[in-house]
């Protein structure tokens, strides 16, 4: 690479360090990732997480986000949380389908905990969406508050009916009460694929930009503000989500109870398909007759 092109990465790579403000701490995600916490500008904290090569949503990288967002609420002042990748591609590429399946307690302990902790946080969140967020990835993006996505680059999207990998509630519940009944049919049963501009008609994104534009809104919306005490002398915003998301929170809280129910319905699903194939087949006989 040339001398100048060098330098020009150099530069661009110090400007961005720059605009994400100040290091205030790190935490590894396994072995090789780690989660980057910075203020761009006071009161408002970055979490900028990097785990090769796409940001799967396991155990570690779980209990580090999770983490992180103690330290913010325990640690310094109330403000605004935004979460975003140091992987240019991706947001994240959702679950490890395998760490899922054989990892007890990774759905309670680890994914519906950093879920539950997002979606009642006591402080506005944004979810700064760089690029692809599939399946998990975007359930994570929607226990926000808000979204902001990528203009130029990136996908959203629900492929669970192309994986063959059914949705459990909590899963489901964030979607049908945070976007239209069609664009939730559409990202469930059609498994769509949302560039930038038709995810932000969507209502799936608030906003479209980057960095300098979330920061923006969250002056316009005085959202700093929101996070502190109001006039009674309480800090209410925590609850005021807990109340408002009460459905998904629940199915979040109460994943054992869920299990017993998916149980139930598998078990009558299979009698209902045995019982139809007795019928067919009777049919079937008296047709031949």
């Amino acid at each position: 690479m040339a001398p100048d092109a060098t330098a020009k990465r150099e530069r661009a790579g110090s400007d961005n360090t720059s605009k994400r403000g100040e290091v205030l701490f790190e935490l590894p995600i396994g072995a090789k990732g780690k989660v980057v916490t910075t203020r761009p500008k006071p009161n408002v904290y970055l979490i900028t997480f990097a785990s090769g090569p796409d940001n799967r949503l396991t155990s570690p990288f779980c209990q580090a986000l999770l983490l992180a967002l103690d330290i913010i609420e325990t640690r310094y002042d109330p403000g605004v949380v935004i979460t975003t990748s140091g992987i240019e591609k991706f947001y994240s590429n959702g679950l490890d389908l395998e760490h899922a399946s054989f990892t007890p307690g990774f759905f309670p302990d680890s994914l519906y905990a950093l879920w539950r902790r997002l979606l009642t946080y006591p402080m506005p969140t944004i979810a700064l969406l760089n690029g692809h967020a599939f399946a998990g990835a975007l359930m994570l993006a929607m226990m926000h508050d808000y979204r902001m996505m990528n203009p130029h680059k990136g996908y959203l999207c629900l492929n669970e009916v192309e994986l063959g990998v059914p949705l459990r509630p909590p899963m489901t519940s964030v979607f049908r009460q945070k976007v239209s009944p069609q664009t939730y049919r559409k990202l469930v049963l059609e498994a769509a694929r949302y560039k930038a501009l038709e995810a932000f008609k969507e209502g799936i994104v608030d906003w479209l930009g980057g960095l300098d534009d979330a920061l923006t809104y969250v002056d316009e919306l005085k959202l700093v503000q929101k996070a502190g005490k109001g006039m009674s002398g309480k800090q209410v915003y925590g609850d005021l989500k807990r109340e408002m998301w009460r459905e998904t929170v629940g199915y979040l809280e109460n994943f054992g109870a869920e299990d017993g129910r998916d149980f139930t319905t598998q078990a009558r699903r299979l009698q209902e398909r045995h019982a139809a194939e007795g019928k067919v087949t009777a049919w079937e006989m008296k047709a031949k007759l």
